[in-house]
This record gives structure tokens, C-alpha cells and sequence, in this order.
């Protein structure tokens, strides 16, 4: 584990293609648990405007052999504010890249993107039915409401 980038300083990716993920050995592989990452302040660019777009990303997975080292996972998450993508491929893109790192027994991400245009997008992806006997909270994001 001496490669991961974590305690040292590292530069911020250009984009998410030349971002590195690290992860680390799950120490419960014999316990079915949920992890979960929330990044509030999610920004990409849209492709066709270059104005910033802004989401709320809520990532759960129950890990099987591997988590995902979150400084590698912030390195690549913010390496996303120059990139020029979708909504959809934003999210399902993420949800992919932590899938093939990890190959968790179940992983899923909701992206809840602010109205562009006066329309709310919000994005769901997971790879398919959640562990028997595993605890899933709601997300607890709101879908968005504006006055009234």
C-alpha cells in the first residue's frame, strides 16, 4: 500500500481519465455493510455551454475485497470541473470507474444535478439488487422543488 496517495501531495488530475483511484483491503469481507460517500458541491461543465453544472452525488455500495481510498476518490471527483459531459454520463461514468475498482457485491449512485434551463436532472444508476438482510437508508436528498 505504498503507492496510495494518501499522505502525500499530490497535484489535482487535469481530467477524471488521468485521475488515479486507489483502494484499500476491506477488513469485514465476512459482513455485508453500507458505505457511503456524499459530495454536496459536485461541479462538471456542460459539453455544449462550458457553464459549470452543479450536483449532489450520493454514492452506496456494500465492498466485497476493496473500499476506495477517499482522498483518490476527491482527487477524482473534483478532477470533473474542467471536464465537458452530460448529466447522465457524469453520473454513470463514476458509478462504472468505482465499479471496476472495486467489484463490490452491490454499488449504486444517485445524482441529484441543479435545474439547467429551468429542469432538474437527476440520474440513477446501480449494478442490481441490494444484499439480503443489508440496512439501505434513503439517500435523503429531496427532489427539487422551487417556490410554491
Amino acid at each position: 500500500m505504498t503507492d496510495l496517495m494518501l499522505g502525500k501531495s499530490v497535484a489535482m488530475p487535469a481530467s477524471p481519465d488521468e485521475a488515479v483511484l486507489d483502494r484499500v483491503p476491506n477488513p469485514h469481507q465476512d459482513t455485508n455493510y453500507v458505505t457511503r460517500f456524499t459530495a454536496p458541491e459536485f461541479t462538471s461543465l456542460c459539453p455544449v455551454t462550458g457553464q459549470p453544472d452543479f450536483a449532489h452525488l450520493v454514492i452506496d455500495f456494500v465492498a466485497d475485497a476493496w473500499l476506495v481510498e477517499s482522498k483518490s476518490l476527491k482527487l477524482y471527483l473534483s478532477s470533473f470541473r474542467n471536464h465537458g459531459a452530460f448529466h447522465e454520463d457524469c453520473t454513470v461514468a463514476i458509478g462504472k470507474r468505482l465499479v471496476g475498482l472495486l467489484q463490490p457485491r452491490w454499488l449504486r449512485i444517485g445524482g441529484y444535478w441543479y435545474p439547467r434551463g429551468g429542469i432538474p436532472i437527476d440520474v440513477f444508476w446501480q449494478t442490481g439488487e441490494v444484499p439480503k438482510g443489508v440496512w439501505l437508508p434513503d439517500q435523503g436528498v429531496a427532489p427539487y422543488r422551487g417556490r410554491g
